[in-house]
């Protein structure tokens, strides 16, 4: 029996919130591991959609343990409004169980009045940032000045905080950016009505884990974004600020990594970005505007229009090796039905140079290059029926089949709609 960690192998939006939704039916625990309301996973049950941005996908299932983990920052309003919502389109089963990590950080409201300063004001490059807050609550965490869940549900060690770091940014707001400054006793008030309301689900995560893995059962382990936004291993400074790759959902929960024995990889059909940063395969012509109308590529938390482009298989193969992928869930082809021809990326080649297994972390260097293509026949007929792989066309295996050679990992499922059945299943990741 294995534990699986399901992360994005591109920058973000591959459709993990499906996968997540699929896998969560076989799995009792599912625990988020990093990120915070940036993200967004966008779930499709019976052609009615559900957006998450801090609760794990396996929360609509009946019977399941759902966590965050220690590695998530954690905004209290939009995760109280997120269980309210739930709750009241009767999508929160009372079998359910949710915890919060006591040790997770908590974001509070100048963390985003920072992040949206820094944006406004031109501070350093343009990252794209959602202004949710989520990098300089991860800066607190760093700099080991961060209110933690633990630490709210204290009223002196909140007090204490909350009025130290009060001082320290608003003299940051006010001196640099010339922004009024916050009020320390609102603030308090508010923030003491979300540490009553998220008292019942703190809890020692990391503890109630592993007791779940010795009595055998069956962990799913939920990132957000995608390896390329990793802090360490994305396109800096274009980058989230927490570790996005495999590896973080054991320092983002708390459990050994001898706790997961399968990796699986979400790879969109083709690729997307949201906000700044380099894009070689971006397509700014009539294909890459289909392929955001077709796919409906808007950001799930700001609804931003995503930048489209040809599958990137450097990419992949990065993140692939990054994050020890055992299997690629592949996403959204139908999207691609009606393309004439389509085009994979193979490589970079800058002058002589050429970049297949790895992206150059220089964005100089990245920027001078340019993207080395292969083309194949596409397809014109209606995928989104199939139920084995067989049920689809030529044209079709033949882009699956390219994609498993050039990427040396076979495929553990193909999504061919956006609905929780227009999958079709290829290997059981929890079978080991």
């Amino acid at each position: 029996m294995a534990n699986v960690v399901i992360v994005g192998t591109q920058w973000g939006d591959e459709g993990k919130g499906k996968v997540v939704d699929l896998y969560a039916q076989s799995a009792d625990v599912i625990a988020r591991f990093q990120g915070g309301n940036n993200a967004g996973h966008t779930l499709v049950v019976g052609g009615k959609q559900t957006i998450l941005h801090l609760i794990p996908s396996g929360i609509l299932h009946a019977g399941k343990l759902c966590i965050i983990g220690n590695g998530v920052v954690v905004d209290p309003s939009v995760l109280i409004e997120e269980m309210n919502t739930l709750r009241n389109r009767g999508l929160l089963p009372d079998s359910t169980r949710l915890l919060v990590s006591e040790k997770a950080h908590i974001i509070m409201p100048y963390h985003r009045r920072i992040d949206v300063a820094r944006e406004s004001h031109g501070v350093g490059k343009k990252i794209g940032t959602t202004g949710r807050g989520i990098g300089p609550a991860y800066e607190d965490k760093i700099a080991r000045v961060g209110i933690r869940l633990c630490d709210l549900l204290d009223d002196v060690v909140f007090r204490e905080k909350l009025s130290r770091n009060i001082e320290e940014k608003n003299f940051y707001l006010t001196k640099l950016f010339a922004e009024e400054p916050l009020d320390e006793k609102a603030i308090y008030e508010e923030y003491r009505t979300y540490a009553e309301a998220l008292r019942p689900y703190a809890a020692d995560c990391s503890l109630i884990m592993q007791r779940e893995i010795d009595k055998g059962k069956r962990i799913l382990f939920e990132g957000a974004q995608g390896n390329h936004l990793d802090i360490d291993h994305g396109t800096f400074p274009y980058v989230t600020s927490s570790n996005t790759v495999a590896a973080n959902a054991c320092c983002g929960t708390g459990v050994g990594p001898s706790s997961v024995q399968s990796v699986v990889g979400i790879c969109k059909a083709y690729t997307t970005r949201v906000g700044e940063g380099p894009f070689l395969t971006e397509l700014k012509d009539e294909t890459g505007a289909r392929l955001q109308q077709v796919g409906q590529e808007f950001g799930a938390t700001t609804g931003r229009k995503r930048r489209c482009g040809w599958l990137d298989m450097v990419l992949i193969r990065q993140a692939i090796r990054v994050s020890g992928i055992t299997g690629i869930a592949l996403t959204k082809l139908d999207v691609l039905t009606g393309i004439e021809k389509l085009k994979i990326c193979t490589g970079y080649r800058m002058d002589q140079e050429e970049f297949t297994e790895s992206v150059p972390a220089n964005l100089r260097i990245l920027n001078c290059c340019r993207p080395l293509y292969e083309e194949l026949d596409g397809w014109s007929e209606d995928i989104r029926g199939a139920k084995q792989i067989e049920d689809l066309p030529a044209n079709t295996r033949r882009y699956i089949e390219r994609l498993e050679a050039l990427a040396g990992v076979g495929m553990v499922l193909v999504s061919v709609g956006p609905d929780r059945d227009e999958t079709i299943i290829l290997n059981d990741p929890f079978a080991g």
